[in-house]
């Protein structure tokens, strides 16, 4: 055997559409579209550059169906350069790329070859003495386990497993072509390249079992940094693998202590400083922040009735620190501070404890809950369909209220 490089992506998911994003902004939403791209150009030009002998991807290279060709034309015109380059590219389709899913389709370079999708293929790339099996999904939901089907590894070969795969178990990702380790190393195979789950993990040494995640952050639950596996292989085993960062935007969750400030100017210092580290990690990417205000403060009300403007100061608290950090979402999980709360005047005008009654009465929460699922059935297709597609649950949304109202009224 030889000493050679590959390198090992999965779910590309080109053609997102980031409905989510473009309700909050449209232009934020395009740019994250754009960047799917772009992170998919790097990943080719990462290839070219480090001259690896050729590159697998383990399913979702697309997100769905095609509304035109102009996402197959984008792929066959980035693939074209790994073609003139001399490095083949193999490719597996997974759930949202399925044969029933993905119908259009473009002529690829005669480098590229695909997995079958009504059994497993084997290719060999015998100059290197590698061969390549896999089978891709022919519909959505592949709920058997594919593996136990894939066949002997090739004596003599380094033999690499290409599956699109939840394995045991990865929630939130759906549970498809399941399948435990045990089955995995049963094959006999030197490396497993894997598909679905959007995190990177190596989940396994001996064989290499990896997850490379997703090219590119699509939501605040895909965080830090996004991109592909670098596998290097000498003498028929594996030396090295390294995790290329090849995105072009990012989202970070950061979570600020706001406790100890007395007034908002003391608030906007101290995230400040808390982001300043999370800024510097993108590394002069466009950068989506959910920020999550926590700590006793008797500031809390007020910040709560004027979510809006308290937006936009972190917003701007944000642009002195990075010229290109979108503010997601603003998560306020505050408390008033310890201590008992001085008794109304007159019990029968207590609007404290009124609200108080309306907030947590179980009709009221039921009323509310309808009126956003009546809201949510309103919304543009999937977004209804998410956890808190209003951003929050009715007890929060109501709760919310009721400080609005307590402060609009002088804080009674």
């Amino acid at each position: 055997m030889t000493s050679f490089r590959f390198l090992h992506a999965a779910d590309l998911h080109l053609g997102s559409p980031f409905q989510g994003l473009a309700v909050k902004d449209p232009e934020i939403a395009a740019r994250f579209a754009e960047a799917t791209r772009k992170a998919f150009a790097n990943l080719v030009a990462r290839a070219i550059e480090e001259r690896v002998a050729f590159v697998v991807i383990a399913g979702d290279v697309y997100d769905g169906e095609w509304k035109d060709n102009t996402v197959g034309l984008f792929f066959n015109r980035e693939v074209a350069r790994l073609d003139r380059e001399g490095i083949p590219l193999f490719l597996l389709r997974g759930n949202h790329d399925a044969d029933s899913v993905v119908t259009r389709s473009i002529t690829l370079p005669p480098s590229v070859s695909q997995f079958e999708t009504r059994r497993p293929t084997t290719f060999r790339i015998e100059h290197l003495k590698v061969a390549l099996h896999g089978q891709g999904f022919a519909e959505r939901a592949a709920t058997e386990n594919l593996s136990l089907g894939y066949p002997p590894p090739v004596a003599g070969h380094f033999n690499i497993g290409v599956l699109h795969t939840s394995l045991t178990g990865r929630p939130p990702h759906a549970n498809y072509a399941p399948c435990g380790i045990e089955d995995l190393k049963g094959r006999g195979y030197d490396y497993w390249a894997l598909g679905h789950v959007h995190e990177h993990e190596i989940v396994c040494t001996d064989p290499h079992v990896v997850f490379p995640g997703n090219l590119q952050g699509r939501s605040i639950r895909e965080t830090g940094a996004k991109g592909a596996v670098i596998v290097s292989v000498e003498e028929g085993r594996v030396t090295s693998l390294e995790h290329a960062a090849l995105d072009e935007a990012r989202w970070a969750l950061a979570e600020v202590d706001v406790a100890g400030a007395e007034d908002l100017s003391g608030l906007l210092g101290q995230v400040e400083r808390a982001l300043a580290p999370v800024a510097a990690e993108a590394e002069g990417r466009l950068l989506a922040l959910r920020l999550r205000l926590t700590g006793e403060t008797p500031m809390r009300r007020h910040l709560v009735a004027n979510r809006a403007s308290v937006g936009d100061e972190i917003q701007a608290a944000c642009h002195r620190l990075h010229p290109d950090i979108w503010l997601e979402k603003l998560d306020m999980r505050l408390a008033d501070p310890a201590g008992p709360r001085a008794p109304a005047a007159d019990p029968a005008l207590d609007l404290a404890a009124i609200l108080e009654g309306l907030a947590s009465d179980p009709e009221m929460i039921a009323r509310a809950r309808s009126v956003i699922a009546e809201v949510a059935g309103k919304l543009p297709a999937g977004l209804g369909a998410l956890d808190a597609p209003l951003g929050d649950d009715a007890e929060t949304l109501l709760a919310e209220a009721r400080d609005v109202l307590l402060e609009r009224a002088g804080g009674a």
